[in-house]
């Protein structure tokens, strides 16, 4: 019994030291704090932060400093940043990359001119520490970007602008930090520094921009089967860029950022591996960041005399002005609204990593004393309160704002869509769930819904239970994308009558089928089953044929006929083909009339659909395929046809599926036939 009793006092020794109790307590922290903060309206993130004050060494003294501790904050760092990189929608940030670096600059340059001589002339500091925690101003961590997450308006355009605006101030400061630190240590800023910061600069963004998507490609194509192994590779990817960012003369998080932008592509926002890094990072991960940002809070600096209250209240408020005035000229040059300037300053105004760093070193290297030290800590603490706060607020705004603008026909059709997806085998069945998951709109809340059809013999019944036991195992894929699937079963003499059936049970919006197959004498003869389900259904059909990894493809290729705009299923296969491009982070070339082309420019613009989009104007279909000279192996191929006796059919289209076969064997493609 004593030996036991011994054992438990060891244990709990303060601080901490067995990682298997450490890590039970920070998840129990984990768990608890968000939960009862939130009953008072605190944000979750607070709760964390306030937790690691308590337990850390300045409060309780329950944790000190670990390695096991360090190493998950570290990682929960870069996870932030890495989701801000992987999230960001590219087709979007092109369009809005003047717009932050118009924000760069001024969250760069406004809290660095209000914060200079603050602490020259009020602090009375001298230059280059004057310098350096004016520039640290200029830093901002995205501590409430899981806020953003969670509210899911991470593809709002302040996001963008704001993670974009991130990147450049905090480059910019390292940069600055580099160049003062050069400075100080009296080797000064020789041509041979600059030379080895741009060579490294150049090798580290050709092995993120050039090699990891290469290799990233080659994994995801060679190891399609392998799931978890997907995951595994993308913390390896984190973690490697980090450390050559290190090596590049940056910080890691610009490393962790660029992973995100390389993988960027690779990853749809609605996949099941996006689920899955999001799930855990923001169950562990992050939560580890948010709690050892706490524990380096100091709280009893502020009672240690007026001066280092005085730095503290100072260093905090001029902290917070230059980052919501860089947030105001925001709004006042793009015309933001209100709550998109809110949600701008509390992304940008969170303090923790980039500034600590920057004082650290200063610290170190004899620029900074104790008092901006303590007081930097405890700005961290202010500004990260602040910044939640406004984050939330700012983002509950936003939603309403998007949800007062949603009102369109197009947006309360798609909450009671409903997409079938008839199996005739089990070979491409992944491929065509994934398709089915990436097209579906998140606001509807009707599951997918996987048919096979079983012929009516005696065997009927068997044929069904063994059916949908194969179905079953296809099912959790889309469970770990948290999009819902079913499986129904029905019995036919004939496939395509079941599938029209079921279609009229479900009020199917969308069919989505496998490539037809090549027809046989007695099937010309009495009529293929292409040919019978698109007469005996009148909703939007998809015919897919995929030969690689959705998103190893770099471009839509969507052909459509004259008149296509005049289908009553037009705006189904834009809205459908347009969600694609945003989750494959690839662009639509459109191939049509110019009167076709400014219909999809019209409808995109009256349901706010974001759109990138390349025009070619094509009109001569006895020559089609002309087009070939400008597809390539990795072009996603998507032909608009119709049904005949509509406005939009003529007698080529019907040879299409079979020249499409005939001379694009490599390409993935689909023909679209509109409701």
């Amino acid at each position: 019994m004593d030996v036991i009793i011994d054992q438990l006092t060891h244990s709990f020794q303060l601080p901490l030291e067995d990682p298997i109790l450490i890590f039970s307590l920070i998840l129990a922290i984990i768990l608890i704090a968000p939960l009862l903060l939130q009953r008072i309206r605190i944000p979750g993130i607070i709760g964390l932060i306030i937790s690691g004050i308590v337990i850390g060494p300045y409060g309780l003294n329950i944790l000190g400093e670990s390695l096991f501790v360090d190493v998950f904050s570290t990682i929960g760092l870069l996870y932030i940043m890495f989701i801000a990189g992987l999230e960001l929608d590219l087709n979007q940030f092109k369009v809005t990359r003047n717009k932050s670096l118009v924000f760069g600059f001024y969250t760069f340059a406004i809290p660095l001119a209000t914060g200079f001589p603050v602490c020259y002339y009020l602090l009375d500091l001298s230059f280059n520490a004057s310098f350096l925690t004016a520039s640290m101003f200029a830093t901002h961590t995205l501590l409430t970007y899981p806020i953003v997450s969670k509210l899911g308006i991470s593809k709002d355009e302040a996001v963008a602008v704001t993670v974009g605006g991130t990147i450049l101030t905090d480059t910019a400061v390292l940069i600055i930090l580099a160049v003062i630190l050069g400075s100080h240590e009296g080797d000064g800023l020789t041509q041979e520094f600059w030379i080895r910061l741009g060579i490294s600069l150049v090798l580290f963004s050709a092995f993120m921009f050039a090699l990891i998507p290469r290799v990233a490609k080659w994994f995801f194509r060679k190891l399609e089967s392998e799931k978890h192994s997907h995951y595994i590779f993308v913390l390896s990817v984190v973690c490697f860029s980090a450390f050559l960012a290190e090596i590049a003369g940056l910080e890691s998080i610009i490393g962790a950022f660029a992973a995100g932008l390389a993988l960027n592509k690779l990853i749809p926002s609605s996949s099941a591996l996006m689920n899955r890094i999001e799930f855990i990072g923001n169950s562990i991960f992050i939560p580890f960041f948010l709690i050892s940002v706490g524990m380096i809070v100091d709280v009893s600096v502020i009672m240690s005399g007026p001066m280092a209250l005085i730095i503290a209240g100072t260093l905090s408020v001029v902290a917070i002005i230059g980052k919501y005035i860089a947030a105001w000229l925001t709004q006042l040059t793009f015309r933001y609204s209100k709550g998109e300037r809110l949600l701008i300053f509390g992304l940008s105004g969170g303090h923790a990593a980039a500034t600590l760093a920057v004082i650290l070193v200063g610290y170190n290297a004899g620029i900074v004393d104790d008092n901006i030290l303590n007081g930097t800590v405890v700005l961290i603490l202010f500004t990260s309160i602040v910044a939640s706060f406004a984050t939330e607020k700012a983002g509950k705004m936003v939603v309403r704002e998007m949800e007062d603008a949603d009102d369109t026909e197009l947006l309360k059709a798609v909450k009671s869509e409903q997409i079938l997806i008839p199996i005739a085998n089990l070979v491409n069945i992944d491929k065509m769930l994934e398709f089915a998951v990436l097209i579906k709109n998140s606001k509807s809340k009707n599951p997918l819904t996987i048919l096979t059809v079983v012929p009516n013999t005696d065997a009927a019944e068997k044929k069904i239970i063994k059916a949908k036991q194969e179905m079953e195992k296809f099912i959790s894929e889309t469970t770990a994308s948290d999009t819902h699937a079913k499986v129904k079963a029905t019995i036919d003499y004939n496939p395509a009558s079941g599938i029209s059936r079921s279609a009229r049970e479900i009020m199917a919006d969308i069919i989505l089928l496998g490539w037809p197959q090549k027809t046989g004498f007695f099937d010309k003869l009495l009529g293929d089953k292409m040919g019978s389900i698109l007469e005996n259904t009148n909703k939007t059909l998809f015919f897919a044929d995929f030969k690689m990894p959705l998103a190893n493809h770099k471009r839509l290729m969507v052909i459509a006929p004259n008149s296509a705009e005049y289908e009553d299923g037009f705006d189904i296969w834009v809205n459908k083909l347009a969600k694609l491009s945003e989750e494959l982070s690839i662009p639509i070339n459109l191939n049509s009339t110019a009167e076709t082309h400014k219909a999809v420019l019209e409808f995109a613009k009256s349901n706010k659909i974001s759109l990138t989009l390349d025009f070619y104007e094509f009109k001569d279909w006895d020559d089609f395929l002309i087009l070939s000279r400008h597809i390539t192996d990795e072009d996603f191929i998507v032909m608009i046809s119709a049904r005949r006796g509509y406005i939009s059919h003529f007698g080529q289209l019907d040879g299409l599926p079979s020249k499409l076969e005939k001379h694009f064997t490599k390409n993935s493609k689909m023909i679209v036939y509109p409701e």
